[in-house]
């Protein structure tokens, strides 16, 4: 391709494995950081002329990326800024998609705001969080999102959604099913308002019990499941190998009773359940996979499990794609096998062409 054709502001070969908390994957042919919606919009127009493949980038917490990269442009969109308004008794946050989630659900517990305090912790950018409808501890973003404004690349135009439009559902959206690749998230805008906090999960509850705070404000509750995920090892901390992964791997399964019922047998013990929509019963991955005989800190050569969490699958050091899909794979048939319960896993797949072990991984 002629100089004179490249994406002003593109990089050529750039390596993506350091924008992922994996730390795995080959590089991007172009990589072009959008700090505004008329960056994607140039970036989007400019792919589309020179008919190559993009592909939309957040915090890179939730990426498998192939080891021979991405042959296209990689748009790394790190749109900022903040805005609070009031509308009533609840306040209404308008974030840029590439500010660290985390450091925007502080902001709004400091501020004594409750609806995110659950989701502290998580790694990764807010725009990610719509796509995956992240969700921990009894909340989920899809419960606060008022709104998104999103490029919408079939009609490169911005769109606004509301939440109902968003298509959410247990850890997925439109944005990551059906619509897949066509919305670039620029903005997310967060209905919340004060009051008391979310704090129903055991792990959390416990954890005030055993600190003597019998009835906690919003910090209270973040302060826990800051504890409590990192004693998991789901805070990224660069000096914590544990933490060199995408969080969980694997969805908790969502399953008809009579399902959790024959695991009981076959394990002759009653599994973790909570109740799901329809009728149905969410069971708990870890304590699937750990029964199925991988057990925490279990290791295949560059790639393992956490020492802390089994739904975390880590790179030990040097690990490919390659080196995780085989081992996913493998966990997902050791369940499959003794539970007859197929796992689906959570990160995206970027880069992989025709790849059967991903078909099985992801079937």
């Amino acid at each position: 391709m002629p100089s004179s054709d490249l994406l002003h502001g593109a990089l050529e070969r750039q390596p993506l494995a350091p924008l992922t908390t994996l730390g795995i994957g080959g590089p991007a042919r172009w990589l072009l950081h959008a700090q505004t919606a008329e960056d994607v919009d140039r970036a989007h127009r400019w792919s589309r002329s020179q008919r190559v493949p993009l592909f939309v980038l957040g915090g890179g917490s939730n990426l498998v990326i192939a080891d021979e990269g991405f042959d296209g442009l990689v748009v790394h969109v790190d749109v900022r800024g903040s805005a609070h308004a009031r509308d009533g008794e609840d306040a209404l946050v308008t974030v840029g998609s590439g500010e660290p989630w985390d450091a925007i659900v502080a902001d709004c517990v400091a501020r004594g705001l409750t609806g995110l305090e659950c989701l502290s912790g998580i790694p990764g950018t807010v725009g990610g969080t719509p796509i995956q409808n992240v969700g921990a501890y009894g909340q989920e973003v899809a419960h606060r999102i008022e709104r998104l404004t999103a490029y919408d690349r079939d009609t490169a135009a911005l769109v606004t959604l509301a939440s109902g439009e968003c298509g959410f559902s247990y850890r997925t959206s439109r944005f990551k099913k059906a619509d897949a690749g066509r919305f670039v998230i620029i903005d997310v805008t967060f209905r919340l308002r004060p009051g008391s906090p979310t704090a129903t999960y055991p792990d959390i509850v416990d954890y005030l019990a055993r600190a003597g705070v019998s009835t906690p404000d919003v910090q209270d509750v973040r302060n826990a499941v800051i504890a409590v995920r990192r004693r998991k090892g789901m805070v990224v901390d660069q000096s914590d190998p544990d933490t060199r992964s995408m969080g969980s791997f694997f969805m908790n399964p969502v399953v008809p009773e009579h399902d959790r019922d024959r695991v009981a047998v076959v394990a002759e013990a009653q599994p973790p359940a909570f109740p799901a929509d329809g009728g149905r019963v969410k069971l708990s991955a870890a304590w699937l996979i750990e029964r199925a005989g991988f057990a925490r800190g279990a290791a295949d050569g560059r790639v393992g499990i956490s020492t802390k969490h089994t739904l975390a699958v880590i790179n030990r050091g040097g690990a490919t794609a390659r080196d995780v899909l085989r081992f996913a794979t493998r966990i997902k048939g050791g369940v499959l096998n003794r539970f007859g319960i197929s796992l689906r896993p959570e990160p995206v797949f970027v880069g992989f062409d025709r790849d059967h072990e991903l078909d099985v991984l992801t079937s």
